[in-house]
């Protein structure tokens, strides 16, 4: 199994941006030193959600002139948001840097004051990343020889006659990673031979306290779509070692007691930072026209046990051992979520290196 670090946390306002952007370099630097295979990185806007996710690729750029060991994932970039050419030309750049190690993972979904942020529609979002997507297929195959390729979605339009510069390094592209749940996003991880995030629920139920079982049921319909695709072997394995679960917060500490303990407290700085964001969310509904409902309750057990893993370096290898027997190839987790503290950085701190030192040496064989 690979095991990843997904570099998320809050700022509450302009005087705390520099020492958020500082705690997640330094957490991109503690898991390269403490083993961790990568590095995730969000792409939010105007919330104070991991204030660098206002350019997660510039970011991961940086990240990765100091540490070339690691891959770098986006979890997960807002296809809407971005401009088809500039979005292939970006990452071929990227794979160029990090000689092929990113994982592009790519959504609709954010939040209203994003969109409108950044001029886009809130309902427009599935269709405009469909077809931004196609865009930037075509962008990817194309030869300097071929027809220009000639784009209009209604929100972005142009032609590009001669190429993506700089050409991938990897040989078919950068890896995108889709999220296995609709058919036609399975189909399409499959057809490609891409990874894939492996959702551990099923709208309408977000929080059912369950994810084994919906793990399973995605992991199987994903994995033999995979396998049905006529790929060879390697790439069919290549894909599996990169399928991914995630959990937003993960904590690691001494004792089961502790870490439930220091988890309730670390739940109550992200759900003020979750309540805060809701607010200047409700306000951008009005002007968007859509209402979503309110923010979710990251207190409720149902949320904590679908999206979070906490314990005793026992108690969680316990779990993993059953995610592991799924199929799963990489474990994504948060390990900065909510509000930067001194004790909160602490308690990530330790986090991360009983993790290192307890648990995954006996997954990786490291």
């Amino acid at each position: 199994m690979h095991f990843s670090a997904f570099l998320t946390t809050r700022s509450s306002g302009p005087h705390e941006d520099r020492a958020v952007m500082d705690a997640m370099v330094q957490n991109a630097v503690d898991a390269e030193r403490l083993g961790f295979d990568a590095v995730f990185l969000p792409d939010h806007h105007f919330t104070g959600y991991a204030p660098p996710a206002s350019d997660p690729m510039m970011f991961a750029s940086y990240l990765a002139a100091k540490l070339p060991r690691l891959h770098f994932g986006f979890s997960v970039q807002t296809i809407p948001l971005h401009h088809p050419v500039r979005f292939a030309e970006r990452l071929n750049l990227l794979d160029q840097l990090t000689d092929g190690k990113i994982l592009v993972g790519i959504g609709s979904g954010t939040t209203p004051e994003e969109m409108i942020g950044l001029g886009v529609n809130y309902k427009d979002t599935k269709t405009l990343t469909d077809s931004n997507i196609a865009i930037v297929e075509q962008l990817w195959a194309k030869q300097p020889e071929d027809e220009p390729v000639v784009f209009d979605n209604g929100h972005y339009k142009g032609a590009v006659v001669s190429r993506i510069a700089p050409a991938a390094y990897s040989a078919d592209g950068p890896r995108v990673m889709s999220v296995a749940m609709r058919p036609a996003s399975v189909q399409r991880a499959a057809t490609m031979g891409q990874p894939a995030f492996i959702p551990a629920f099923t709208p309408p139920a977000l929080d059912d306290g369950d994810p084994l079982p919906h793990l399973r049921r995605y992991f199987a319909a994903y994995k033999e779509a995979l396998e049905a695709a006529g790929h060879p072997q390697a790439k069919v394995d290549a894909a599996l070692e990169w399928t991914t679960h995630t959990y937003q917060h993960v904590h690691v500490a001494e004792s089961d007691a502790q870490a439930e303990d220091e988890f309730g407290q670390i739940i109550d700085l992200y759900q003020t930072a979750i309540e805060r964001e809701h607010e200047a969310n409700k306000a951008a509904e009005a002007i968007s026209g859509v209402e979503l409902g309110p923010a979710h309750d990251g207190r409720s057990p149902g949320w904590q046990k679908t999206w979070c893993l906490w314990g005793s370096p026992a108690t969680v290898t316990e779990h993993l051992a059953e995610v592991r027997d799924i199929g799963i190839g990489n474990v994504l987790g948060g390990y900065l979520g909510g509000t930067v503290t001194p004790q909160r950085l602490a308690w990530g701190r330790q986090a991360m290196e009983l993790m290192a030192s307890d648990v995954m040496p006996k997954f990786t064989g490291r």
